[in-house]
Parts: C-alpha cells; sequence; structure tokens
C-alpha cells in the first residue's frame, strides 16, 4: 500500500491572510500529480505571529473555511497549522482537512518561549494520530521536534503506533542543523517516515527561514531536501519498504516502556 504526500515549501506574506491563502491556492492548483495529502507549513496564513488577538480565528472562521473548500474541490487531505481562537485562549493548531469537510486537530504541545510563544498562546496535551489507507500519522509542529518523548513510538512486538511522522514549522536558517539533525533522528529511533515543511523567507522579524524541508525514510536515508528555494514536491511512500525494515530490524520492541501525563 502506499501513501502520497505533497509537501509546499513557500515564502509566507507576513501576517497577511488574504495574500497567503491565494498565494497557497494557485500553488495547489498548480499540483499535477496525483496526490492525497498536501503539507503546508507552520501558520500558514499569518508567518510566526505572536499577535493572536488580532489574528485569531474561530474554528469556522475564514482560514478554516478555506481549507473544506480547497479540500473537497481539489479532493485532498490539507494540513498544515493557523492561529485559532477557543474558549478564550489562543492555540498553534494543526488541522487536518479531510475532502468530506470532517476535520481532525492537533494543538501544539511544545510552545517557543525563546520567542515568547507561551505568554500568547495555550499548550495543547493531546497527540492526533490520524489514518488514512491503513497508514497511521503522527501530526507534529515545529518546536515539538526538539523533543523526543512526545513522538517516540509507543509499540509492542507486532504493531508500530504510527508509521508517518509529519512536522510543520517556522523554523529558522540559525539553527538548520539542528533542524536538519533532529528529523534525521526521529525517522531512525521510531523507524518511521518523517516528514518536514518548512517556510523560506525572512519574516516580519527579519528572520531567515532556508526551508530545508524533507522527507527521510525508517532507515534514515534522505529522500528528498531543498534549501532556500520555494518548491512543490509530491513523493510516494512505500508501505512494503517500511514494514521490511521494522521486519529486518525489529528495534522497536526493544524499547522502553512508558506513560506520558499530559497536564
Amino acid at each position: 500500500m502506499s501513501l502520497t504526500i505533497t509537501l509546499i515549501q513557500t515564502d509566507l506574506q507576513w501576517e497577511d491572510k488574504a495574500a497567503n491563502l491565494r498565494i497557497l491556492e494557485h500553488k495547489i492548483r498548480s499540483i499535477k500529480e496525483r496526490t492525497e495529502i498536501v503539507v503546508l507549513p507552520e501558520m500558514f496564513n499569518t508567518g510566526f505571529s505572536m499577535q493572536p488577538e488580532l489574528f485569531g480565528e474561530a474554528m469556522d472562521g475564514e482560514s478554516v473555511e478555506w481549507m473544506k473548500r480547497v479540500s473537497a474541490e481539489r479532493k485532498i487531505i490539507l494540513t498544515g497549522s493557523m492561529i485559532i481562537k477557543e474558549d478564550g485562549n489562543y492555540y498553534n493548531r494543526l488541522i487536518w482537512m479531510l475532502p468530506n469537510g470532517e476535520y481532525g486537530f492537533y494543538d501544539k504541545r511544545h510552545l517557543f518561549a525563546f520567542a515568547g510563544e507561551d505568554k500568547f498562546f495555550s499548550s495543547g496535551n493531546k497527540r492526533f494520530i490520524a489514518s488514512v489507507k491503513g497508514w497511521r500519522i503522527n501530526l507534529l509542529v515545529c518546536y515539538d521536534l526538539r523533543f523526543p518523548v512526545w513522538s517516540r513510538q509507543q509499540a509492542n512486538e507486532t504493531v508500530a503506533e504510527y508509521d508517518v511522522l509529519i512536522y510543520v514549522a517556522n523554523w529558522p536558517e540559525r539553527r538548520s542543523h539542528a533542524w536538519k539533525t533532529l528529523l534525521c533522528a526521529r525517522a531512525i529511533e521510531n523507524q518511521s517516515y518523517v516528514v518536514g515543511v518548512n517556510r523560506v523567507g525572512n519574516d516580519g522579524n527579519n528572520i531567515y527561514h532556508s526551508g530545508d524541508s524533507m522527507v527521510i525514510d525508517p532507515l534514515g536515508e534522505v529522500l528528498y531536501h531543498v534549501k532556500d528555494d520555494e518548491d512543490i514536491f509530491t513523493i510516494t511512500l512505500d508501505k512494503t519498504h517500511l514494514q521490511s525494515v521494522r521486519d529486518k530490524l525489529p528495534f522497536l520492541k526493544d524499547g522502553d516502556e512508558f506513560q506520558i501525563i499530559s497536564e
């Protein structure tokens, strides 16, 4: 069983929702290959803004409705994060939009205190693992990458918890070595495909992002990597290869038993 994913590595217009949605829709419409999942960067409609009171939306807001429409029209699963206001709190929320208008979501667990994200946003406390065509997909956001326990497979001898790990990000170029290294580490330690989608260009704080979006196989081999340039890339993941790696190297069964306790 295969799974086809398209990564969109793009510049983002600073805090300009209308421009970002227009540009991203054009990019999505330009995809010629058959694809099943399209992955956008973190805060794809604003950039990494710390002004949630200005740009936060409800779950029936314009950007979620845009995702519903584009997903339905293109018959794709569309995912990326945005600022959501709910019950008086703001979340950096990754939305997993299905073509039929149903969705799931994941609220970023690890808020980037170095940039003050923890002062404006509330932290999530639940992982979200989606299911597509027999594939299990663990969806995480940017800074979560630095915390391996949160993404660690809770596996037994026969069944892994997930098959693909997706990170959407606004990860700056000055720490790109960590981004690339940790994406590979997450693939190897979890015997999983890893997809990392990052933005390019300068944000409103004049912080440069080099992209370095990547797809990595469960052995840690890099299948795709682009630095600095905007790019749209479609790749088909092979379940047979994944299972072969796990069968030949059954390392997950030797892992430590643990439980994540979230407040």
